[in-house]
């Protein structure tokens, strides 16, 4: 793994075209902590659900999130309902987690403490 962002926020996704291991299980206990705790991992996934007052602000986050996802060249699987969106990264191309993962996990939690 490379050198790990003391504020994951703030990295910048590595295109990921497979050929590198996933995180270990030590690593990613690691880069945790760096995350909000509603964060878990779930069948080598990282999860967050996020809950809102309303549809308009749900569809505001999304459309945030797609924006930063674009930028960012990595892109997470969402569930979206009238007031929740549940956010899921996995790096597919080497089937788990890889840092890029953490690091637009934290860029998320960025935007959704607006």
């Amino acid at each position: 793994m490379s050198e790990v962002f003391c504020d994951l926020a703030k990295g910048k996704c590595k295109p990921c075209e497979g050929g590198i291991p996933p995180l270990t299980t030590a690593e990613i206990t690691a880069l945790m902590p760096k995350l909000d705790p509603a964060w878990q991992v779930e069948g080598g996934k990282l999860r967050r659900a996020f809950q809102f007052n309303d549809h308009y602000v749900t569809m505001t986050f999304v459309n945030a999130i797609a924006w930063v996802s674009h930028q960012q060249g990595h892109h997470p699987d969402l569930a979206v309902g009238w007031n929740t969106c549940q956010v899921e990264y996995i790096t597919h191309a080497i089937g788990g987690l890889s840092e890029s993962d953490f690091i637009c996990a934290a860029k998320i939690d960025a935007l959704f403490d607006l």
